[in-house]
């Protein structure tokens, strides 16, 4: 198969889809590969390195798009990206689809199938392919907060984990899956008071164990989702439903109960946010206040730390994309986990849960639908 590999052009973005040992294994089992000039200068990976791993190199993104079979990207496409895709080419990345019916409907008008890593799951039911930049943002959210709770920036002037004498921040996490767990593990090393908020009890059971009470747990209620948010200094939005729109925990009218300057970190901005006076950010600008809260919304957080994160992304993605250039969209069809990926095929939703967030029509992918 012919793959692709654009260089991204969202602001600020400086991953890449394959890195060049990625390029290695793709070429190894047989396909060829071609990446934009460029694509990997934010990762260090020059023109020459991507040429000794056996990859061509394309002038343009007009050149990738025209001429290959699929696509493997790290964003979802941008407008002038998604004009140039065609009718049965496979596109694999990012696609965060529920709050952007504008891409959709570009994907839909296309003809293309595409295949988003947030939606791709395994045997356990997990998300993959989400899970490494889970991490990597996870992380990331701690050391936005603390810069952001600087008073220079706005905040309230805090250091995360006090001195001694001293009280720490209070931090409070909605979420207790792979972002909110390690936003609190973070929190917690930096010596910050930390309580995760989650509507699972197993999962509080495990968090309880994992952190031996050096983290609180509290059921996820409205009563408690106000006491906690109330009281923080730091909230971190780390909650997700799989392929949806998040749900709207903090809303308006309960930031004028907050701590002025406070700080919101919006891990699910991706998914709508969870916060709602959320609104995407970049990290030339990412925070802005609202009734003397500070937001932070930086829509591609782990891009700040494009080696570390396209590594870690590369290694989860890596034997998916060789399954879809081995077999094309017949490994859709014999891959439940693939299959759950399939947000586009040939201008029908095919993920139920984008197609109530977007309110369209659903369209359940099946043999029938294969090319």
């Amino acid at each position: 198969m012919r793959v692709g590999v654009p260089k991204e052009i969202k602001v600020q973005e400086y991953r890449v889809g394959l890195t060049p040992g990625a390029v290695r294994e793709y070429v190894a089992a047989g396909h060829q590969v071609t990446v934009e000039t460029g694509a990997g200068s934010g990762i260090g990976a020059s023109d020459e390195v991507y040429r000794r791993a056996g990859a061509s190199i394309a002038e343009t993104a007009r050149e990738i798009f025209a001429k290959s079979d699929m696509i493997v990207k790290v964003k979802e496409p941008q407008k002038s990206e998604w004009a140039q895709l065609r009718e049965s080419q496979i596109l694999f990345t990012y696609l965060h689809l529920a709050p952007d019916p504008e891409q959709a409907r570009g994907l839909i008008d296309s003809g293309c199938i595409a295949i988003a890593y947030e939606t791709v799951t395994d045997a356990s039911g997990h998300l993959p392919l989400l899970a490494p930049m889970s991490e990597v943002a996870g992380r990331l959210a701690i050391e936005a907060a603390g810069a952001a709770l600087k008073r220079s920036a706005g905040g309230r002037g805090l250091l995360l984990g006090g001195v001694p004498g001293v009280q720490p921040a209070r931090v409070v996490v909605l979420g207790g899956g792979v972002v909110g767990t390690q936003a609190a593990r973070m929190a917690a090393g930096l010596g910050a008071e930390v309580t995760v908020i989650d509507r699972s009890i197993p999962r509080l059971r495990e968090l309880d164990d994992l952190f031996a009470g050096r983290v609180r747990t509290r059921f996820s209620t409205i009563e408690s989702v106000e006491d906690e948010v109330f009281a923080a200094d730091v909230v971190i939005g780390a909650v997700l439903v799989p392929g949806a729109s998040a749900p709207k925990l903090v809303t308006r009218a309960m930031l004028k109960s907050m701590r002025p300057g406070a700080v919101l970190v919006d891990v699910a901005i991706d998914q709508g946010g969870c916060f709602e006076t959320s609104h995407p950010t970049t990290h030339a600008e990412p925070t802005y206040e609202v009734d003397g809260v500070v937001h932070y919304c930086v829509a591609n957080m782990p891009g700040a730390v494009p080696v570390t994160s396209s590594q870690a992304l590369n290694n989860a993605t890596l034997p998916f994309g060789l399954m879809l250039a081995n077999k094309g969209f017949a490994a859709v069809l014999e891959n439940p986990h693939l299959r759950n990926g399939l947000n586009v095929h040939r201008g029908r939703i095919t993920n139920k849960a984008v197609a109530e967030s977007l309110g369209m029509e659903f369209a359940p992918v099946g043999s029938e639908l294969a090319a």
